[in-house]
C-alpha cells in the first residue's frame, strides 16, 4: 500500500439476500484528505462505512485502512479509527463526562492524556458534563459523539451522515470543526445526503444505488458538466414543471428551490420557444436564466445518464 494512501478500497461488494447494497466500489483516499460520500438514503454509504470500520465482512474485494486489511487485521484497524453513526448510539442514561471517560477507558487512555485533541469541541458541552446523554439537544449530541470518537486519537474518523437531523447552525459548526480536524493531519471519511456539503470536502465520491458515479474534486465534476441549465419560474410553480415534462425539446426537468432547473435536447437552448410554449400554455411571471451548474445538477445528471 502507497504510504501516503490511508485508504485503499478495491471491488468492494455485498448483498444483503437479493439486494446490492455496494456494486464494485474501487477508491483510495490520502492521508489527511476529507473525503465526503454524497448520496441519497439507500446508496450504499452506511454498509460501506461499516465495512471499513470492521463490523460488517464484504461478500467480494478488499479494503485497507492504514496499510491494515479490515478482516485479517481488525483489532488494529479498529485501535486506529474513530467512528460516528448515522444514529447516536452513546449511552444516553450516562452523563457526558461518563460517556467520555467511559470511551477513553476503552482505548487504553485518558480524557486528559488526549484532551487538547477534542477541546475545541468539548468545551461547548463542558459545562453540561453532568446532563444525561440522552437528554441533550441535536447539536450537542452530535459534539459529544465526535469528542468519544476522537477520545484516542484516531489516524482515520468516520462520520455516517454526522449533520442529519440537527439545524443548519449546528451543521456550519460541525463542518468547522472537521476542517480544524483536517488541519491537524485526522483523514476523515463523511457520507451526507446534503448535496450543499459536497463543496466543503476536498474530494467527493457521488453514490447511488450502491454504486459510485463520479469521484474527484467538487470544482472539477461541476466544470465536467456538459449541458447548458436554466433556471426557469412562474406563477403556477406545479403546472409549470408538469408543462416542462412534456415539451418536445426538454431533455430533464428537476425542481430546485424557488426554481425548476431545466436541460434542453440541443446544447444551446432556445429560450424564446420555451417562453413562447409556455406562454401559450397560459403562464404568467415567466423568468427564465442561464445559471452555473451545482453538484447537486451534476449528481441529476449522472443519475440520468445511469439510467
Amino acid at each position: 500500500m502507497n504510504k501516503e494512501i490511508a485508504i485503499q478500497v478495491k471491488d468492494l461488494s455485498k448483498s444483503y439476500d437479493d439486494v446490492i447494497a455496494i456494486e464494485n466500489i474501487s477508491f483510495d483516499v490520502s492521508h489527511g484528505e476529507l473525503f465526503g460520500f454524497i448520496g441519497p438514503d439507500g446508496a450504499g454509504k452506511t454498509t460501506l462505512f461499516r465495512i471499513l470500520t470492521t463490523l460488517l465482512i464484504a461478500d467480494e474485494g478488499n479494503a485497507e485502512v492504514e496499510g491494515f486489511d479490515v478482516v485479517k487485521d481488525y483489532r488494529k484497524v479498529r485501535n486506529i479509527v474513530g467512528y460516528m453513526p448515522g444514529r447516536f448510539s452513546l449511552y444516553q442514561d450516562l452523563s457526558v463526562e461518563e460517556n467520555l471517560s467511559f470511551f477513553a477507558t476503552v482505548f487504553g487512555t485518558t480524557i486528559k492524556e488526549n484532551y487538547d485533541l477534542i477541546k475545541d469541541i468539548y468545551v461547548q458541552i463542558e459545562p453540561f458534563k453532568k446532563r444525561l446523554a440522552g437528554n441533550l439537544s441535536g447539536g450537542m449530541k452530535q459534539k459529544l459523539a465526535l469528542s468519544c470518537a476522537l477520545i484516542h486519537k484516531p489516524k482515520l474518523l468516520v462520520l455516517d451522515e454526522p449533520t442529519t437531523g440537527v439545524d443548519a447552525v449546528s451543521r456550519k459548526e460541525f463542518w468547522e470543526m472537521l476542517k480544524n480536524l483536517k488541519e491537524k493531519g485526522i483523514t476523515i471519511l463523511v457520507s451526507t445526503p446534503y448535496m450543499d456539503e459536497a463543496s466543503l470536502c476536498d474530494r467527493v465520491a457521488l453514490v447511488q444505488k450502491g454504486k459510485v458515479m463520479s469521484i474527484d474534486t467538487p470544482d472539477n465534476i461541476i466544470e465536467q458538466y456538459e449541458r447548458e441549465i436554466l433556471a426557469i419560474r412562474a406563477k403556477d410553480m406545479y403546472q409549470l414543471i408538469t408543462d416542462l415534462r412534456v415539451f418536445e425539446n426538454t431533455h430533464t426537468v428537476f425542481p430546485f428551490g424557488q426554481d425548476i432547473h431545466y436541460t434542453d435536447k440541443k446544447s444551446i437552448a432556445d429560450k424564446v420557444s420555451i417562453h413562447d410554449y409556455l406562454s401559450n400554455r397560459g403562464h404568467k411571471n415567466i423568468e427564465i436564466n442561464n445559471i452555473k451548474p451545482s453538484i447537486e445538477d451534476c449528481f441529476m445528471a449522472l443519475m440520468t445518464d445511469e439510467n
